[in-house]
């Protein structure tokens, strides 16, 4: 045992000295027969005996530190309470989105080569069915009401341990997760958290948003129930399915938010588009909400609009974090500050402003690279209001993918002792300071006249008012790119006539003719619903769009 020991599982054990009382999960396990949702609850100081007992359990099995389990449980107490668990034994969580797909989830998992499996009985069956697969996997654990397949039971698991134990002490610098990113943009890759790194995230978040103690939040992506935990604040599980934000039932977010009087809640834009409509057309004010969190993607101005709007509280507001699984959190901006300032500036082209970095985040814009970066001293800044390379470096900022290190030296810019990540997005700083977001490196449309930015692009079109969202692709070869809008109207207004799409087509044209951004754009395609990312339901593939573009053309 280390005299310091900054196991981010120690923050937890801190929580339940100060507020054993308070309530840490509060879980929806049921309906009764009016349909009043009944819940499932454990207090800060219950949660830390549930959390020893499992620790417990699970060193007796052989875990140890440095052990990769994977964690693939539904949101829920039993999530949050192994994920705490793990973490005080000294081994590493391993997080993979359900929602990447099979195959994916197969190649994260035989990346990995985990010690062991916390899983629903569905995995641990097809865990074993794929023969000659996990071999090293021997500390598993079944959860769910079903048929075990293999693997101690979450209720044995909690008998077998006892309140005895104490939390494995680390550095900061020990690996405490292992999570995959959700490949919209690639390959998923395993980031690998560090405990310090952790730590870092909760103080940052902490201290921008002045989150207080004894606050109740509503986490609609199931990791961010870890930070309110090492924070004292209540969180309520959402009745949603997380892997598709954009299908949540509006009344049961808000029913949570009224009975649970929630203060903070945290979703993907897709979430809140359909939270904030519903609402609108209902006439319904959300009680008790004072911060509104939003990250994954820009968030349109109408979800901001609608959001402030629905919010009780004239002082309630919603912020929109920038960052990524490899760095979070970096900048943000609150939904006021959009609205009155920068949204205008948006419409014409600008790109989105993200806001100002966090304390202790350092940002730069530099002459884009392609290639790895060997030094910091290797880069060229460009001027303000010069749109770059975004590089950032903070105590949170993960420094390397799991096993990957052709695509750790891509991503990192060594500094003296510390090191850059590179975000693979473009954007500017303004005079202000703020950081606008212009898009995905990987997304610049190479035209024979420039290059066309994607973000700042396609915010012109978004102006139509039968334009749901638009995406900008290039077709051909790179260099002499053939830009091509690609537009999804708003449920309902999908043009079903030659007529009626010929004369969208032709507004799109008019409103890109009006402003020297978009002059050369003059094909345009209709689609009905663009393919997104499975993470936050809202990053548009335009990898897949420009190969759907070139067989329409």
């Amino acid at each position: 045992m280390q005299d310091a020991n900054f196991n981010i599982a120690d923050r937890l054990t801190q929580a339940a000295n100060c507020w054993p009382g308070l309530p840490a999960i509060l879980f929806p396990e049921s309906r009764d027969r009016v349909g009043r949702v009944a819940y499932t609850q454990l207090t800060f100081a219950q949660l830390q005996q549930e959390t020893e007992r499992l620790a417990s359990g699970l060193q007796k099995m052989g875990v140890r530190p440095g052990h990769r389990l994977v964690l693939m449980v539904r949101p829920g107490i039993e999530f949050i309470a192994l994920t705490f668990a793990i973490f005080k034994t000294g081994a590493i969580v391993v997080l993979i989105d359900p929602g990447m797909g099979r195959k994916r989830i197969f190649d994260c998992l035989d990346e990995v080569d985990p010690d062991g499996f916390a899983a629903i009985p569905q995995v641990h069956l097809v865990r074993q069915l794929r023969v000659g697969k996990f071999n090293n996997s021997r500390f598993n654990v079944s959860v769910g009401k079903r048929l075990q397949w293999g693997g101690v039971s979450y209720v044995d698991l909690l008998n077998r341990g006892d309140g005895s134990f104490r939390t494995v002490g680390t550095t900061e610098t020990d690996q405490a997760a292992i999570i995959f990113t959700s490949g919209s943009t690639g390959p998923p890759k395993g980031v690998v958290y560090e405990h310090g790194m952790f730590n870092a995230q909760i103080e940052l978040l902490q201290r921008q948003y002045q989150i207080q103690p004894g606050e109740i939040d509503l986490p609609g992506f199931p990791l961010f129930a870890l930070f309110n935990l090492a924070m004292g604040v209540t969180t309520v599980i959402p009745d949603m399915d997380p892997t598709r934000p954009a299908d949540v039932v509006p009344q049961r977010i808000i029913e949570a938010i009224e009975n649970q009087g929630i203060t903070q809640a945290f979703g993907s834009p897709a979430l809140w588009n359909r939270v904030g409509r519903y609402c609108v057309e209902n006439k319904i004010k959300l009680p008790y909400l004072k911060r509104v969190l939003s990250a994954g993607a820009p968030v349109p101005v109408h979800v901001l609009e609608k959001m402030k709007h629905s919010c009780s509280d004239p002082a309630a507001e919603m912020h929109t974090p920038y960052g990524a699984t490899e760095a979070l959190p970096i900048c943000s901006i609150s939904a006021t500050e959009v609205l009155q300032q920068t949204a205008a500036l948006t419409a014409i082209g600008k790109g989105t402003c993200v806001g100002q970095p966090f304390e202790q985040v350092d940002v730069r814009i530099i002459e884009p690279v392609d290639g790895p970066i060997q030094t910091i001293s290797a880069t060229e800044r460009v001027e303000t209001g010069e749109i770059g390379e975004i590089i950032v470096r903070s105590p949170s900022v993960t420094r390397e993918y799991f096993q990957q290190p052709e695509a750790t030296a891509a991503a990192k810019i060594p500094d003296s002792d510390t090191f850059w990540h590179r975000m693979g997005d473009m954007g500017y700083f303004d005079k202000q300071g703020r950081v606008w977001f212009c898009g995905r490196k990987a997304h610049i449309v190479h035209t024979s006249s420039g290059p066309l930015y994607p973000v700042c692009c396609e915010a012109i079109f978004n102006q139509h008012p039968h334009v749901y969202r638009s995406a900008l692709v290039g077709v051909g070869e790179v260099g002499h790119h053939r830009p091509v809008l690609i537009a999804e109207p708003e449920s309902g207004a999908f043009p079903e006539s030659e007529e009626a799409k010929k004369r969208l087509i032709a507004e799109l044209l008019e409103l890109g003719q009006s402003n020297e951004l978009t002059k050369q754009i003059q094909t345009f395609l209709l689609h009905r619903s663009l393919p997104v990312d499975r993470r936050h339901n809202v990053k548009i593939n335009r990898e897949a769009l420009a190969v759907w573009a070139v067989k329409q053309l």
